[in-house]
């Protein structure tokens, strides 16, 4: 994938919620204040960062564990059924933090053939991506208590989602204009 379609996508990605965000902040409010507890998002979320380990197990290519990846492919499926079924509590935080480490991989994979300055944006964020990722998954809910902070009242909800969404929309200029 090329770093200007990324870019396009993940600025819309991020900037599309923000309309909600803005236009309707208690209801926004309410669906954020859900999400660290939601156990549909927590499946889908944690099947999505297994499949996608899987995923890049399945393409790593160092000859030293070849003969061992059937047993890593077991085990890491085991790992994110298992965190399904046992640790159920804050699992969509838990699901997300895995996303986000495996999406500031990818983001960091697509930006280092880039040759543009701007890339450093992309790397910048995949590094913040990264570092959240690890934080929430020591610590699940420090998320919970981020969301309640950034949702305590309608103008910050309304500040905070037009700030992401001028970044979002920043992203997608980049990627069209620039990358």
């Amino acid at each position: 994938m090329k770093l200007s379609l990324l870019a396009v996508l993940l600025g819309t990605g991020v900037a599309a919620p923000q309309i909600y965000g803005l236009l309707k902040p208690a209801a926004f409010a309410a669906a954020l204040r859900r999400f660290p507890r939601s156990v549909n998002w927590g499946y889908f979320l944690m099947t999505l960062g297994t499949a996608w380990f899987l995923y890049y197990l399945s393409i790593e290519s160092i000859s030293d564990f070849e003969a061992y990846k059937p047993y890593m492919y077991l085990g890491f499926a085991l790992v994110g059924v298992l965190t399904c079924i046992y640790v159920s509590d804050f699992l969509a935080v838990r699901g997300l933090a895995i996303v986000l480490m495996l999406l500031g991989k990818f983001m960091i994979d697509t930006a280092r053939w880039n040759d543009s300055d701007w890339r450093f944006v992309i790397l910048l964020w995949a590094y913040i991506l990264v570092a959240a990722g690890i934080w929430f998954t020591v610590s699940p809910w420090r998320l919970r208590d981020l969301i309640g902070w950034a949702v305590a009242n309608e103008r910050r909800i309304r500040l905070m989602s037009f700030g992401r969404l001028a970044f979002g929309l920043f992203v997608v200029v980049l990627g069209i204009l620039v990358l």
